[in-house]
């Protein structure tokens, strides 16, 4: 099986989908686009994604985009190490977590969406402060239920899909100075990511594209 992973080094979509390439053991090739430059509304990448988005999976000549789609397809054709938990309830739980993230903070935060917010007139002020709104709600929210179902990661005692997408968006609060004190849950889950070569080698910081690392 080839894979190709669609990516650009800081984009949370990507991100996502090579933490969970990484933790089922996969290798891929890495075809870096450009999204400052707006390679992805060019041509040659609506070929492959017609949404002019990252991620995109290529897979033996298929293609599969949206992070989630991409990481759900992963665990149920490679379902060792599982990134959802068996229990058709504590999947849901799972799928919860990761939906917060998902539909809630990352589309409304997004570089599209903060262009849009600058050519709306909004200084940078306004457009960090509004990044800050959405990922303290969602924060919040996310906090309760690992502190609830959390046991080292956000779900149980290994990594699942819901920190796939908790690990790209504590990277973001970072950027954009959200202090992480509120939420002593999500702290413990990005101290672990932190030590962990899946988590590591997924990091914006280590892609061949990646700008002022």
């Amino acid at each position: 099986m080839s894979l190709v992973l669609h990516s650009a080094w800081r984009a949370s979509g990507p991100y996502r989908v090579r933490i969970a390439l990484n933790l089922k053991g996969l290798a891929y090739d890495y075809a870096a686009v450009n999204l400052v430059t707006g390679e992805q509304r060019e041509a040659p990448y609506r070929a492959v994604n017609p949404q002019g988005l990252v991620p995109a999976l290529e897979v033996d000549g298929h293609v599969i985009t949206q992070s989630l789609a991409i990481i759900e397809w992963l665990d149920e054709t490679h379902p060792n190490p599982p990134l959802l938990p068996a229990n058709p309830l504590d999947r849901a739980t799972v799928r919860t977590m990761a939906g917060i993230i998902a539909c809630d903070i990352h589309p409304v935060n997004n570089l599209r969406i903060l262009k849009a917010l600058a050519a709306m007139g909004q200084d940078e002020a306004a457009r960090n402060e509004w990044v800050t709104r959405w990922i303290t709600e969602g924060f919040d929210a996310l906090e309760a239920l690992i502190a609830r179902h959390g046991q080292g990661w956000s779900f149980g005692e290994a990594p699942t899909m819901a920190d796939c997408l908790l690990i790209p968006q504590v990277y973001n609060a970072r950027r954009f100075g959200v202090d992480l004190a509120p939420w002593p849950a999500i702290s413990t889950v990005a101290d672990a990511a932190q030590a962990h070569p899946a988590f590591a080698a997924a990091h914006p910081n280590q892609q061949p594209d990646a700008v002022n690392a």
